[in-house]
């Protein structure tokens, strides 16, 4: 049997049961559920909206001047972000941070933890999440990743490679942000030193 919806100028719409049907109901949600939302079952025939899986990449910006990178406008369902170096050095010696912030601003203390600098573990600046090799010297290949543990905590884990040098650096660290996670900057610690190569991108999933 089909159902079918006539539109009111012209056109239909139908919803047709398969061939051989067995008895099946399926019960819709009460509401129009959310931007971007799909509909879901429970597995007995009572659906509901819930949120889509979705990975998005952002757009690469030139790390080729300018003292800080800024990625705004992450939606609000986003669980995990991934920040990408490709080739990247400043013109100084301060390390390079990445800061997670809200609409409230940047979350610009606060960070903990510990990043290899080659020879010795080092604590993380507390202003935000760093690796080892900073300076034009050392050109930096490298991917942080931030994942979302609940109580607007992220925590982060990267890896980062120096086509000037033959050693990598591990960082981890975490942070705990004011409200919901929508912007990520790359810096420097001393908040003054030039981006002067390569780009850098991020990639965000929810």
């Amino acid at each position: 049997m089909t159902v079918r919806l006539n539109g009111s100028t012209s056109g239909y719409t139908e919803i047709d049961a398969p061939a051989v049907a067995g008895s099946n109901t399926l019960v819709l949600p009460g509401g129009n559920g959310s931007a971007d939302q799909v509909l879901a079952t429970n597995g007995s025939g009572t659906l509901s909206f819930v949120d889509r899986g979705r990975m998005v990449l952002g757009t690469s910006q030139n790390s080729t001047s300018g003292t800080a990178i800024d990625f705004t406008g992450i939606p609000s369902w986003v669980k995990r972000v991934t920040v990408m170096f490709n080739g990247v050095s400043t013109n100084g010696s301060s390390r390079p941070i990445v800061q997670l912030g809200t609409s409230s601003g940047l979350a610009t203390s606060g960070y903990s933890g510990s990043f290899w600098d080659g020879v010795n573990n080092v604590f993380q600046p507390t202003s935000g999440i760093s690796f080892a090799g900073a300076g034009a010297a050392n050109v930096v290949n490298a991917l942080f990743v931030f994942t979302y543990m609940g109580g607007n905590l992220w925590v982060a884990s990267g890896q980062t490679g120096f086509t000037s040098t033959a050693f990598i650096s591990g960082s981890q660290g975490n942070v705990t942000l004011s409200g919901t996670l929508d912007r990520v900057r790359i810096t420097t610690v001393n908040g003054t030193d030039t981006f002067d190569a390569g780009s850098i991108n991020i990639l965000y999933e929810g």
